[in-house]
């Protein structure tokens, strides 16, 4: 894809090849887009942003976004999709638009058991997992999410610079991380009668487990999918409010999950309070 470009959409017909390739990706009918045309018509009129890739003259990616409140120097990205290996630039094309405009922060939600894509928002991007939404959209009738609950993990950005991994670096979970979750206890079982969930023992980290491939078990299996779901939203809403945040995700499909400073710091304060 050496003659793929990056465009800003101000016109109808662009509009409608956008919102046309979301349906593709999502699974629903032409006529009925994840976001109307009239709409991201809309989203851009009111000083939100469409971004399309070409290669050539043939679409091959898509996002929009717009900005939060104001005091919050923070944009919200709506929907993104690319052909594969793609994301980075679109991102980097979102990125660039909120800077120019002030922004310090890009949030946006996804599905927490696609691993594919926690990869690409906390190990790529650099972006960390700060909220756990449960059932954020109600039920949903497009070709991906049917059937199941629609719990999503709410990201943040920094615009500004590139988040260091707790290993140090930007390329994922090291060995040594590996081998520490390995030795680490298990805390819950997963729907396949494997690890779900270990916890460090200096209560530093928290991992978690998501199944290899969660759109085909949903088109396979709803029940086991769904197991899956609630299994997994159990260990994170737990971490969350205990002040965990996800920071990483391996290749073999494990989260890290990492203390906030801070929240460690308020829950020995409490301890050293509750000792007589």
């Amino acid at each position: 894809m050496t003659s793929v470009s990056i465009r800003t959409v101000h016109d109808t017909a662009g509009f409608a090849a956008v919102a046309d390739y979301f349906s593709d990706v999502w699974q629903t009918p032409r006529s009925a887009p994840p976001l109307l045309p009239e709409t991201l018509n809309s989203l851009a009129h009111a000083g939100g942003a469409v971004h399309a890739a070409y290669d050539g003259e043939r679409l091959v990616g898509g996002c929009v976004a717009v900005f939060g409140p104001p005091a919050a120097r923070a944009a919200y990205s709506l929907l993104a999709a690319a052909e594969r290996g793609l994301g980075p630039r679109l991102k980097e094309a979102q990125r660039a638009w909120a800077l120019g405009l002030g922004a310090r922060t890009m949030r946006w939600t996804f599905d927490p058991l696609v691993g594919r894509n926690a990869r690409f928002n906390l190990v790529k991007l650099g972006a960390e997992g700060t909220g756990y939404l449960v059932d954020f959209y109600g039920p949903m009738a497009d070709g991906v999410n049917d059937g199941d609950e629609s719990d999503r993990l709410e990201v943040t950005w920094d615009l500004t610079g590139t988040r260091r991994s707790s290993a140090g670096t930007t390329t994922g979970t090291t060995t040594d991380t590996t081998a520490a979750r390995e030795a680490a206890p298990v805390t819950h079982p997963a729907p396949d009668g494997g690890s779900l969930a270990r916890r460090d023992p200096g209560d530093r980290y928290v991992w978690c487990r998501v199944p290899q491939d969660i759109v085909a078990l949903r088109a396979t299996d709803t029940e086991r999918a769904l197991g899956w779901r609630r299994a997994v939203r159990e260990v994170f809403t737990k971490a969350f409010a205990e002040g965990f945040t996800a920071t990483e995700m391996s290749r073999d499909g494990w989260y890290t999950l990492t203390r906030r400073e801070d929240a460690r710091m308020e829950e020995d304060a409490r301890m050293e309070e509750d000792t007589p």
